[in-house]
């Protein structure tokens, strides 16, 4: 099988390697590609939604992605063919589900990002989610399970603190399971820390530079923002009810989204911008570059040492939690320590391992459930 680690034998020269930069637009993707020869075959699975698409889109326009496979239950063909025109290395192809269309889409992929599932609407809880998202994700991974065991799976289906478990269970029972693999996208509640705590500081320019860790799991209060170690403090006036009211922004910062949309839709193109940055991390890993840190929900098994020392901060023999990663040609190569805390950090991280735990246990759960298709 010509799987990623074949293909990365063809990489000749460091990926750092300069380009002109007067060089046109399409030149530079041309340039790029001739410089870094790894084929890197991406899946979207769920590729005509409202997160789909765009993160489709950005995909596509990444020069390291030389491979885009879609797969939906409808309009895939369609968005493929859209996407097909845009000047840029990666062939694209689209299927649906008759003719073997998932087995045909995960063939050769080393990276399957999935978005599958229905939005959150308004009063729609993560666990109305779950009722509908977890079906839908399982049987995406017996595919996967199936046909592309070695590739990475990034999960952005909501609810992602039980629909990584679910993947993990189904990768399992077919002794596919490897953590290092496997990854709940978080990056959109980095992504929202760095905004809110610009508009905090009065500097929207500044978001693209700050970055503030953000912990625990994907939902409500187990999003634990680390305000403390933010790369830019807050102001010196700012006081606790400004740090409360920013940390409940962060962790309820979908339901802004959900709220404004009035019924219509959730946050679909902040979270295909947050997928598509943590799928091109996974992706430059697969490069070759090194040194990449990135927060993701992890089963923390992916790095025994590492794992152990999270489950020591946070005083529970969690399976799962999110914090940042050093990522790899492998997958997780390190779990990083959630470092010094502040007491209400403690407080919050306290305050999110019941409902973490409650949500990987449904997860878990759902593969032993007679009604679960396997």
């Amino acid at each position: 099988m010509d799987d990623y680690r074949t293909r990365a034998k063809r990489l000749p020269v460091p990926i750092s390697t300069s380009i002109n930069p007067s060089q046109s637009p399409h030149h530079l993707f041309s340039s790029f590609l001739l410089l870094n020869l790894t084929m890197v075959k991406a899946v979207v699975l769920g590729a005509a939604g409202g997160i789909g698409q765009p993160l489709a889109l950005l995909l596509k326009t990444n020069p390291l992605v030389t491979e885009l496979g879609l797969y939906d239950i409808v309009n895939t063909p369609g968005v493929a063919a859209d996407l097909s025109h845009i000047a840029t290395p990666a062939k694209v192809e689209g299927y649906l589900p008759p003719d073997d269309g998932l087995a045909k889409t995960l063939k050769g992929a080393d990276v399957v990002i999935i978005p599958a599932g229905v939005p959150r609407k308004p009063g729609m809880t993560r666990d109305d989610l779950f009722k509908i998202n977890a079906g839908i994700v399982h049987d995406l991974a017996v595919g996967i399970a199936a046909t592309a065991p070695e590739a990475f799976v990034l999960v952005i289906s909501n609810p992602v603190n039980s629909t990584v478990p679910i993947v993990a269970e189904v990768f399992k029972r077919r002794g596919k399971f490897n953590p290092k693999r496997l990854f709940g996208v978080t990056t959109l509640d980095v992504v929202r820390a760095s905004t809110f705590v610009a508009e905090v500081n009065s500097d929207l320019s500044k978001s693209p530079e700050i970055v503030v860790p953000v912990v625990g799991g994907h939902s409500g209060v187990t999003i634990v923002p680390l305000l403390s170690q933010s790369s830019h403090p807050l102001p010196a006036s700012s006081g606790t009810e400004t740090l409360q009211a920013l940390t409940k922004r962060i962790q309820f910062g979908g339901d802004e989204v959900v709220k404004a949309k009035d019924g219509t839709g959730s946050a679909t193109l902040s979270m295909a911008y947050a997928g598509a940055e943590f799928a091109i991390k996974v992706i430059k890993a697969l490069a070759g570059e090194k040194g990449l840190v990135a927060p993701s929900y992890v089963h923390l098994d992916a790095d025994k040492e590492g794992g152990a020392v999270v489950k020591k901060e946070i005083g529970k023999e969690l399976d799962y939690f999110s914090t940042n990663v050093q990522i790899g040609p492998n997958g997780v190569e390190k779990i990083l320590p959630l470092g010094n805390l502040t007491d209400y950090e403690k407080q919050l991280i306290a305050a999110a391992v019941p409902e973490l735990t409650a949500s990987i246990e449904k997860g878990a759960a759902f593969q032993r459930t007679p009604t679960a298709k396997v």
